[in-house]
């Protein structure tokens, strides 16, 4: 039980899925916390957060309520605020480091922004611990698929968050760093289906950027196993990594489109976007191991290879989204899956605690 009596720090806790971790470790399923600290820097969804948790109350599960009067902290703060991290991390045990800029436009226009929250945010952490001795047993940083090979800001910051962590555990072999690195989280803030959703309820048009585009798709729970999964399992300086079903966003549209007569309009590819992700590069497939239903990417750092006999992923070239790819059926049984059909999603304000 890798959360009895810790005390977990969830960095960016009210984003998308820092709402959906804290939501998890206040269950219980991996044990009773001893504090839960949300640290973010925006007031207003911290306030939102408190107040659904609290407008739930005997609706909600009984634990989950129980945990957030008796052990959730809100705390307000900036990752990019060395200070501000110092303080939050003292007598914490786990950190899961989900503050981001993660649009991948925006970070094209902000690129200076993108690289104070993804990586001088991750510095911070390190050096919070390393200059404090501070006896953090576990940090995780999340990254992102477009961390491989990256063609855009959002995806340079991340591939350079992931590096930080891993060699953090040179110079602090008491904390174990480690990464885990997914898709596209279905109906998280920002991503594709909340906008087709929204596009079909006004009528239309449904705008596709490119047809044959893929993403990789998981649930944002799914998200949440594979933090949950290398807590548990990784070793030092690894990158966990989901082998996640892929769609291409025109089949995605025409599953939520259905026999609506609902015009769909091709605006072409944004700013940094590329047509297909990659999970695992074609260089990294060579220190890649299978763990169950996900990869481990072994850390380059020789210092911090296992010895120990693994078993190997069978992967011959690269995990692109373009190997993966759902055809429409299978795309709308997904959907249907994770209850996010238009028939399922009354109003996505409820992404919070759903």
């Amino acid at each position: 039980m890798i959360f009895q009596d810790k005390t977990i720090l969830v960095t960016g806790g009210t984003g998308s899925m820092g709402s959906k971790l804290d939501h998890r470790v206040l269950s219980g399923e991996l044990g009773q916390p001893r504090k839960v600290i949300v640290f973010s820097r925006d007031e207003a969804k911290q306030h939102d957060m408190r107040m659904a948790y609290q407008n739930r109350g005997a609706a909600t599960d009984e634990v989950i309520f129980r945990n957030f009067m008796n052990v959730l902290e809100f705390r307000i703060g900036d990752v990019r605020n060395f200070a501000d991290v110092c303080s939050a991390i003292r007598d914490v045990d786990i950190v899961i480091n989900a503050a981001a800029l993660k649009q991948v436009p925006t970070c094209e226009y902000f690129p200076g922004q993108a690289l104070m929250t993804n990586c001088v945010g991750a510095l911070n952490i390190v050096r919070a611990i390393e200059e404090n001795a501070y006896p953090v047993e576990v940090v995780v940083g999340i990254s992102t698929d477009k961390a491989c090979k990256p063609v855009n800001v959002m995806g340079m910051t991340k591939s350079l968050q992931e590096r930080i962590f891993v060699s953090a555990n040179i110079l602090n072999p008491k904390t174990r760093f480690i990464c885990v690195r997914y898709g596209n989280v279905l109906a998280s803030r920002g991503s594709v289906i909340p906008l087709f959703l929204d596009q079909i309820r006004h009528g239309g048009p449904v705008t596709l950027t490119v047809p044959d585009m893929t993403r990789f798709l998981l649930s944002i729970n799914q998200a949440v196993d594979t933090v949950f999964c290398a807590l548990r399992e990784a070793n030092r300086g690894e990158t966990y990594v989901p082998r996640a079903p892929s769609a291409t966003v025109e089949n995605i549209a025409r599953a939520l489109i259905g026999d609506r007569q609902i015009p769909v309009k091709i605006i072409g590819i944004r700013p940094g976007e590329k047509m297909h992700e990659i999970m695992v590069s074609e260089e990294e497939a060579h220190h890649c191991v299978r763990r169950g239903s996900y990869y481990a990417i072994l850390p380059m750092l020789p210092e911090l290879r296992c010895s120990s006999p693994q078993e190997p992923a069978d992967l011959k070239k690269e995990f692109s989204s373009a190997d993966t790819v759902l055809d429409l059926i299978g795309t709308i049984d997904l959907l249907r899956q994770h209850q996010l059909m238009p028939e399922n999603v009354i109003d996505n304000a409820t992404e919070l605690l759903r």
